[in-house]
């Protein structure tokens, strides 16, 4: 992908304070409190100045921004804001460099301040003590939720990185498909190893989440546990593999299936089954369409083989490897796929005595349909 300038990233960042500034505006709030550590990690932060890594952040309703960062070095490097200020000026705590920013800013004028909703109460009544004269906020449905809300839909910046990871880890997946038949791969350890150097090998900050390798003896798990052993991978049966890479912060999700040897004819039945919830649930992914038609049709599919999906059909991706909207039959009928959306679609099953099938690719959804953007399928191996 072509790398933006400087100056293109600075304008993207202050675009989405400027958004999140204009809500805290019409709802009242004269400032907000977003905090990444490592009790609790807060991509928005990320989203908001680029900086990737523990940091305080403070947006006032008119757009200012003050980054208060752990490592200074490292958001001087990455991040865009008005003013950065290092934590160390603030003995490393979140509740010194809170109480002397709003204490000290003009731009505060209100005195309305929205602490992160994950704030724990003795931490909030600690808040409320130095913060005196302020109205401290603590709640759902509010700024924090709002910058969640705008993470939904991505930018043309957002798309571009998460198209960048599913192209390497499409690339990732030919490789262990070619390194499958050439007996390079022969188990879990083998293949995870492979994808662990091989984000890294191709520009990827790293791995979306611990890869999930897991040969027949162990495919019957959603998410198997270990993530990976030294078993053997793959093998007579049904193999999954569940991995994702991180571009620029954003990651994809891909899930293959490896059909080794002759399957049963209730293997087959199963492998069939997760094959055509893809194929009809993906005609599905549409703006406009209701995400929870696209969930109910998948439970239709396995419901006619007498089976069920015990996971939601998929979720959103982005910063972080789950992220809203979830794909599933408990959300609103109101919820509606929308353009820049990008969306998994998974259909899996799964079995004590037969293994499991997932098949699982990241779609984007466009303004008249969608895009499906990594290329994981079911591959069969004699």
């Amino acid at each position: 992908m072509k790398i933006p300038s400087a100056d293109e990233m600075k304008k993207i960042y202050a675009d989405r304070r400027a958004k999140t500034a204009e809500f805290m505006k019409n709802s009242g709030e004269g400032a907000a409190v977003f905090i990444d550590k490592e009790e609790h990690r807060e991509p928005a932060i990320r989203y908001l100045t680029g900086h990737p890594s523990d940091a305080v952040l403070i947006i006032f309703d008119d757009a200012y921004s003050v980054l208060v960062p752990w490592d200074e070095n490292l958001a001087k490097q990455q991040a865009f804001c008005d003013k950065m200020i290092p934590y160390t000026k603030y003995n490393n705590t979140a509740l010194e460099a809170v109480k002397t920013n709003l204490n000290a800013s003009s731009h505060f004028q209100n005195k309305k301040v929205e602490l992160p909703p994950s704030t724990p109460y003795p931490e909030f009544l600690k808040y409320v003590d130095v913060l005196a004269g302020c109205d401290v906020r603590c709640h759902e449905d509010g700024v924090h939720d709002y910058v969640a809300g705008l993470r939904m839909i991505k930018d043309e910046y957002e798309i571009a990185c998460t198209k960048e990871a599913a192209r390497v880890g499409d690339m990732i997946i030919d490789k262990i498909e070619q390194e499958i038949k050439a007996g390079k791969i022969k188990t879990e350890t083998d293949v995870a190893l492979l994808i662990e150097r091989e984000c890294r090998a191709n520009g990827c900050e790293r791995t979306g989440f611990d890869t999930l390798a897991a040969g027949p003896s162990r495919s019957w798990a959603i998410h198997c546990f270990p993530n990976y052993t030294d078993a053997k991978w793959p093998d007579d049966g049904l193999s999954i593999l569940d991995f994702g890479v991180v571009y620029n912060g954003y990651t994809s999700d891909t899930t293959v299936t490896v059909v080794k040897g002759k399957l049963t004819s209730a293997q087959e039945k199963l492998v069939s089954l997760v094959q055509k919830a893809s194929d009809e649930c993906l005609k599905l992914y549409r703006p406009g369409n209701p995400i929870h038609d696209a969930a109910v049709k998948a439970d239709t599919v396995f419901s006619s083989g007498k089976m069920k999906m015990p996971h939601t059909l998929g979720h959103a991706i982005g910063l972080e490897i789950h992220e809203q909207p979830h794909i599933s039959t408990k959300v609103p009928q109101s919820l509606l796929f929308q353009p820049g959306m990008i969306v998994t679609l998974e259909p899996g099953l799964y079995d004590a005595e037969l293994g499991g099938c997932r098949l699982e690719n990241d779609v984007l959804i466009t303004k008249t349909g969608n895009e499906v953007i990594t290329h994981s399928r079911i591959f069969r191996l004699p």
